[in-house]
């Protein structure tokens, strides 16, 4: 019974099954106690949004700042405004970082914007800045390439020119450093413009452009964890 106590805390914790969880006092189980991924029911219950589970998982001695192997407290998992306003109200702290160098805020930034904005108004630390989709990777590249290839289509045609005016051969080669010099300076040029383009229309209206800090792969970073199943 023991075995399927702790085989069933953390799935319990997410269900919001709280007959369950309260089997902990059965068999003097930690509500801070972890999964083999390291996620204890704190941040099961956090990720679900189960307030009475919470409730009664501090009032047994949860930790709302207990970490797990990524450094992520329970308030890193949260999916609604709700649950993270209760977790700061038992002393969850959000003036920290991760094993990432994240702050909750930062974690939370791209899939809920609207819980990392309410953090960021409770912290004392930089608003996180947005990374550029990779959309707007792709368009920039892809303007980049189109550029680079206009500017070699003019070089071309700078040098059939020279050759169909029949241009003194003593000539040709100070015309056409002339002409690749002023290539190279457009180039130079429109990229620079395009490189501000790019920067202006992926920072949000009203912030400042600066750069970005690093962050995890989204993809291989989800806000839930598997749970141990039945």
């Amino acid at each position: 019974m023991a075995i399927q106590a702790q085989k069933n805390l953390w799935v319990a914790a997410g269900d919001g099954q709280l007959d369950r969880v309260q089997l902990i006092e059965q068999h003097s189980m930690s509500p801070n106690a972890p999964d083999p991924n390291t996620y204890t029911p704190m941040h099961a219950a956090a990720s679900y949004g189960h307030i009475h589970i919470l409730e009664y998982l501090i009032s047994r001695g949860g930790d709302v700042n207990i970490t797990d192997s990524d450094g992520d407290t329970p308030i890193y998992t949260v999916e609604n405004i709700e649950t993270a306003q209760y977790l700061l109200d038992k002393g969850a702290i959000i003036d920290r970082v991760n094993e990432e160098g994240l702050s909750p805020s930062a974690h939370l930034l791209e899939d809920f914007p609207e819980i990392s904005a309410y953090l960021q108004s409770r912290s004392s630390l930089p608003a996180p800045t947005p990374q550029p989709s990779s959309d707007a990777l792709s368009t920039s590249q892809y303007a980049q390439n189109a550029a680079s290839e206009q500017l070699t289509a003019s070089l071309l045609s700078s040098i059939q020119d020279l050759v169909d005016q029949g241009v003194d051969p003593e000539s040709v080669d100070a015309e056409l450093r002339r002409r690749v010099q002023d290539a190279v300076l457009n180039g130079l040029l429109d990229g620079y413009v395009l490189g501000s383009q790019t920067e202006t229309d992926s920072t949000p209206s009203g912030a400042q452009t600066r750069e970005a800090p690093s962050e995890p792969d989204q993809e291989g970073s989800e806000s839930k964890r598997p749970r141990t199943e039945d």
